[in-house]
This record gives C-alpha cells, sequence and structure tokens, in this order.
C-alpha cells in the first residue's frame, strides 16, 4: 500500500494552469506547502510558474496563494510593542533607496517600521545589498533580535527569517531564474506573503512603472495595485498604493554604497529633487495610515521637520549600531566601500536628453558586479554609476552624462556600452512631463 495519501497530483495542477484552468484554495495550499516542505522538486515548481505567468492567477487564486505562503511560516504578533506598526514595500526599480530612507524617518516620527526587505531581482537593486555595503551590518537576525531592535530604536531591516513566508524565499529565488518575475499575482503573493507576516497594521505600496520597472505599462502597475490593496483589505489591513515613474533611474546614484551615500544625503536634507520628494510622499501616506497625521500634507510637512532636525538621521545611526554596523559612516560615507576606478561617459553632441532606458542602466550596474547576474554570484558593493545628466536636462557636445564607478576593466567595457545606449539625445526638449506620482489606489471593492 502506498503511503502518499494526498489527493493531488502535482503533473494534474500543472497541466490544468498550462491549459487555463483554476485551481482550488487545498490546491494551492498543497503545491505551496509541499514545495516548502521539499516533497516537490524545483523543476515541477518551476513548470508551474512558467503556466501561471502565461496563464495567470484568478484574484481568488491569488489571495489563497498569498495566504498560502504567508502561512508557510509564523506570523508575528508584534503588540507586545507599543505603536502603530507600518511598513513600505517598492515592486523594484533602479536606484530606488527610498527604504533606507523611510524606515529611520517614519521611526523617528513615533511609528513602528517593522521592514523585512529583498534582494536585487533581475535588473533592479535589493535594500538588503545596499544594506551590507554598511561595514558589519547584519540584516540576519532571528525574530528576537528583530523585536529587540523595533523595541528599542523604532525600526529594523531584515531578510526573510527561516520563519517568515518560507515559501516565498523559496518561489523569489525560482522566479528570478525563471523568468517568471513579471507576473502581477506572483508580485503580489510574493510581497503580501511576507509584509502581512510581519504583524501589520498599515501598508504603503510604491508600484512603479515604466522602462525600468517590472511593470513597464501604467494600465499593468494599476492591475498590480489594485490587486495588492484588495489583498490587504481582505487580510485587515489597512493599504495605499502610489503609482510611481520609473522611466528613468531614481535620484542620482545608482550602486549599493552610492545609493547609501545618496540616502544619507536626503536624511541630512538633502539629495536629488526626485528622491527627496518620494520619500516624502511615502513617508506622508504612512504617518496617515499609522495614524501620526490627519492628511497627506500634515504627514508631509512632519517627515520635512524629522528630516531638518536630523532626528532621522539619529535615527538611521542608532538602527545601524544595534544591527552590529559601523554608525560612523553617517558622519563619513567615505568609510563605506569605495571603487578603485571612475570614468565619465560624456554627451557625443549638443541638445536634449530625451530618455534613459532605466533597464539597460540597471543591466548595465550587473555588468559591473554590482548585482547577482547567476546564482551564487557574490556582489561588489562599491561599483556602479551617478548621474550628472537626467531627462530633460540640456547638453553639450563633451559634457559629463554620467560617471561610472567600477573595479574591473573588463566588466567596463560591457558596461560603458550599454550606459551609452542607454541616453537618447535629440535637438529639441521632450514635449511630455512624466509626474513622479502618477496616481493612487487608496480603496477597492472585493471581487
Amino acid at each position: 500500500m502506498s503511503c502518499n495519501t494526498s489527493p493531488f497530483h502535482m503533473p494534474e495542477l500543472i497541466r490544468r494552469k498550462r491549459d487555463g484552468g483554476e485551481l482550488s484554495h487545498d490546491e494551492i495550499e498543497y503545491l505551496i506547502g509541499s514545495f516548502t516542505q521539499g516533497t516537490v522538486p524545483d523543476y515541477q515548481v518551476a513548470a508551474w510558474l512558467m503556466a501561471v505567468y502565461l496563464r495567470g492567477l484568478s484574484r481568488p487564486e491569488t489571495a489563497d496563494l498569498t495566504d498560502a505562503m504567508m502561512r508557510s511560516g509564523e506570523v508575528l504578533d508584534l503588540s507586545t510593542i507599543d505603536g502603530k506598526k507600518v511598513d513600505k514595500h517598492s515592486t523594484g526599480g533602479v536606484g530606488d533607496k527610498t527604504s533606507l530612507v523611510l524606515a529611520p524617518l517614519v521611526a523617528a516620527g513615533g511609528l513602528v517600521v517593522p521592514m523585512i526587505s529583498g534582494r536585487g531581482l533581475a535588473h533592479t537593486g535589493g535594500t538588503l545589498d545596499k544594506l551590507e555595503s554598511i561595514p558589519g551590518f547584519s540584516v540576519h537576525l532571528s525574530l528576537a533580535e528583530f523585536r529587540g531592535v523595533l523595541q528599542r530604536c523604532g525600526c529594523c531591516m531584515i531578510s526573510q527569517t527561516a520563519e517568515i513566508a518560507p515559501a516565498d524565499r523559496k518561489l523569489y529565488s525560482l522566479r528570478n531564474f525563471t523568468s517568471t518575475v513579471e507576473n502581477a499575482s506572483l508580485i503580489c503573493a510574493s510581497i503580501m506573503s511576507k509584509k502581512l507576516a510581519e504583524g501589520i497594521d498599515a501598508l504603503v505600496l510604491d508600484v512603479k512603472t515604466g522602462s525600468g520597472a517590472f511593470m513597464k505599462h501604467e494600465e499593468d502597475a494599476i492591475h498590480v495595485a489594485d490587486l495588492m490593496v484588495e489583498t490587504a483589505k481582505r487580510m485587515g489591513v489597512r493599504a495605499t498604493a502610489l503609482i510611481t515613474d520609473m522611466d528613468q533611474p531614481l535620484g542620482s546614484h545608482v550602486g549599493n554604497t552610492l545609493e547609501v551615500e545618496e540616502a544619507l544625503a536626503v536624511l541630512r536634507g538633502g539629495g536629488a529633487d526626485d528622491l527627496r520628494a518620494l520619500c516624502l510622499e511615502l513617508a506622508a501616506w504612512m504617518f496617515c495610515l499609522g495614524g501620526r497625521a490627519p492628511t497627506v500634507q500634515c504627514g508631509k510637512q512632519l517627515a520635512e521637520d524629522l528630516l531638518g532636525s536630523g532626528a532621522a538621521l539619529d535615527k538611521f545611526r542608532q538602527m545601524i549600531e544595534l544591527q552590529d554596523g559601523d554608525p560612523s559612516i553617517v558622519d563619513d560615507p567615505k568609510r563605506l566601500p569605495q571603487s578603485h576606478s571612475a570614468v565619465d561617459i560624456k554627451a557625443s553632441q549638443d541638445g536634449f536628453v530625451v530618455s534613459i532606458d532605466c533597464r539597460h542602466m540597471g543591466i548595465a550596474c550587473l555588468a559591473l558586479g554590482g548585482g547577482r547576474e547567476h546564482m551564487g554570484d557574490s556582489i561588489d558593493h562599491a561599483v556602479g554609476f551617478v548621474l550628472h545628466k537626467k531627462v530633460g536636462d540640456a547638453v553639450a557636445a563633451g559634457e559629463v552624462l554620467c560617471t561610472v564607478h567600477y573595479n574591473s576593466e573588463s566588466r567596463l567595457h560591457r558596461a560603458r556600452k550599454i550606459v551609452e545606449e542607454s541616453y537618447r539625445i535629440l535637438p529639441d526638449a521632450p514635449s511630455k512631463h512624466r509626474p513622479l506620482v502618477r496616481g493612487v489606489i487608496r480603496d477597492v471593492q472585493l471581487r
């Protein structure tokens, strides 16, 4: 007699999804539970992921997948820590270092920010990779240590522990290496399973759209945002989603160390205008949902005050120290890993920057060694680039567009070509100005 009592058969689940069918709650729970426990092999789940990518999931399937992934591990209870728990998540982009600013900024304003973050995915950077450019900084805390830092500091930024949504940790890697990242339901389930497992009261979502985003088209970004806000509502968590621009890198610095440096500039009250503006907007919504501000405008003013007073910068210093990092980098960013060499990319003609291929700029950073192109790759935290010209800027022939920071001549050769081809310069200025925040989704009807 067979000891396998499961009523489900993986090839059948793959076949049904391949043919556009819908899986039940129990079937999804079985698939995720078996994958987490290792009784279903990666190749079968990879096949199912591709079927999902091509055929999609229904909204009930998406909610069931999110719930199964969330409950594959521990759901945190942070009720012993005073204050509303609010987090923020971005769907990923190039130069997106807002989490490094928002966690200490919002904690300085009296909310608790339990931030479980991810690594770089495809051409986009990862918050954990940026944090690990800070000497000694540990993102690998136990849940007890996580609670301890939150209790003392109000914010903590860590990687997924073995207890939190282990199914997502396994699927996250598999999606990256099977080219199934850009699927709305898989994105929703991945984000929401680990965010809702944090035990939060509210969540602000930054859903990117444009050439450097996973959702290239705005209607796709709106769909993902709507899906995530609906999923949060089903699970009793307040959520708002902002649709934001990723047609060019956010801010001026791309690469792990360079992005930490730029985040520090914002925490000192400066930084690139677009980065600072988005940080203020996201913080304002976090303060609203967390009950610290009655309106978005009031929340924005609170955020500006906290940056101006130095309270947010002090909170970042405290968090670094509590997570075993070197807090001296706050006052001396050059203590972060630095590249050995730098080269300027110059304009070949007069005119205006009409576009920057944001995805290609992310690929250029990968080519320099600033991310993982293959499973098991190590990261060079020091490499990346600084943009001196962005969309709409006038340029003269020979003027510097971008400075590339590198440690390998062979890597530079490939990356330089990509960067040069990413800039498009024409005689006339671009006619359209794309707003940084393209829309806000505050509430949805359950479907």
